[in-house]
């Protein structure tokens, strides 16, 4: 097994660093190499995403990414900004099905900004499509308007767009999630039942997203397929979030609505990312960002990059067994109280980031967890 290890910006190198010590701890034969990526990539070569560091995740089995962005690099050209070094490895590897799971850990019930018999037994699983729609649609750009209601003064556009093929094979990952998720058994909210968020009361591109839908459904009987739009999504989302079992939804949608669940879960520093090709090759990161105004303080949560180690061992590695003790160490150790600032409520242990890998660590190797106040 060959990972490639992408730090890149802001807490990225910290939180990264635990879950590297982390599979260390599991024993397994694999082998690592690390790379810029970022702003990190910028200052040192010139570019967000250099050549060798595209061709070290090619030829990997999977990525392990931190985190880019620095708001001192906002300034730049847009191709040369750290954000388009994530946007770049999607597009060359075509990762492009996101997997977000959003689940409330027992534990943290009361860290969520929603009452706790909205969240107690949360689980929803996110597929978002990730190389299609406004963010990569042509032709996009800035130019005098010619009609519209202000002709002759600046605007800005750009093109949302999905083609047939690209509907289907995100179709098909969260119809086989759905089945996977209600055949596993024990989890609260799987279902069988898969939620499509579009747009299709305005949008034509979202008029196809559910006519494809419908289509693909029909070789999942066993699913239950419904149709929600976006913005009743959203509300149901801080309504209802129970009602939900894995939800599939286009690039923009899937990652406005993602966020939102991270906070069901009381924070995003929890919640970890997988982003597939068809061939579950992945590049797994924590759903936040840099952070550059805490970067170095070391008091980041490492648990959802910790996390993202634990899918890429399910769903790119073929070691499930690995993948189940990180998830229980992470679970001991949010039973054991230890918290970093993100998550810390009144009698429970403030930790930072180190503390939180040492104790996951110990967790796995069966040592005691300690309980290091700060």
């Amino acid at each position: 097994m060959k990972i490639a290890i992408l730090p890149g910006d802001g807490i990225g190198p910290e939180i990264v660093h635990e879950a590297v010590r982390v599979l260390h701890a599991l024993e397994l034969a694999f082998e690592s190499e690390t790379a810029l990526v970022g702003g990190a990539a910028y200052e040192a070569q010139g570019h967000p995403l250099p050549g060798a560091t595209l061709a070290l995740a090619q030829a990997a089995d999977a990525i392990l990414f931190g985190a880019v962005g620095d708001w001192k690099h906002d300034q730049l050209e847009r191709a040369l900004r750290p954000e388009q070094a994530i946007l770049g490895l999607r597009k060359h590897l075509g990762l492009f099905a996101n997997l977000r799971p959003a689940l409330c850990h027992a534990p943290l019930v009361q860290a969520s900004s929603l009452k706790p018999e909205l969240v107690t037994g949360l689980d929803i699983l996110i597929i978002r499509e990730l190389t299609g729609d406004i963010y990569f649609g042509q032709p996009r750009g800035r130019r005098t308007a010619v009609d519209g209601h202000f002709p002759g003064t600046e605007e800005a556009f750009d093109t949302m767009r999905y083609s047939r093929p690209e509907i289907e094979r995100i179709a098909h990952v969260a119809f086989q999630a759905a089945r996977k998720r209600a055949a596993a058994g024990g989890r609260a909210g799987a279902r069988g039942k898969v939620t499509s968020v579009d747009k299709a009361n305005v949008l034509e591109t979202f008029q196809l997203w559910r006519d494809v839908l419908v289509e693909v459904h029909a070789q999942y009987p066993d699913v239950e397929l419904e149709h929600m739009y976006v913005d009743n999504a959203a509300m149901q989302l801080v309504r209802a979030p129970r009602k939900f079992d894995v939800v599939v939804t286009g690039n923009l949608f899937g990652d406005i609505l993602s966020d939102e669940a991270a906070m069901l879960t009381g924070s995003i520093g929890m919640l970890p990312s997988a982003s597939l090709d068809g061939n579950s090759k992945g590049l797994y990161e924590p759903i936040h960002g840099s952070a550059p105004d805490i970067a170095g303080k070391g008091v980041a949560n490492p648990l959802a990059t910790i996390l993202s180690a634990a899918m890429m061992l399910r769903y790119s590695l073929d070691q499930a067994d690995a993948a189940d003790r990180i998830e229980s160490a992470v679970q001991a150790v949010l039973a054991a109280g230890l918290r970093t600032p993100d998550i810390w409520s009144e009698g429970t242990n403030k930790v930072g980031t180190r503390e939180m890998g040492d104790a996951v660590v110990a967790a796995i190797t069966g040592k005691t967890i300690p309980s290091t106040r700060r």
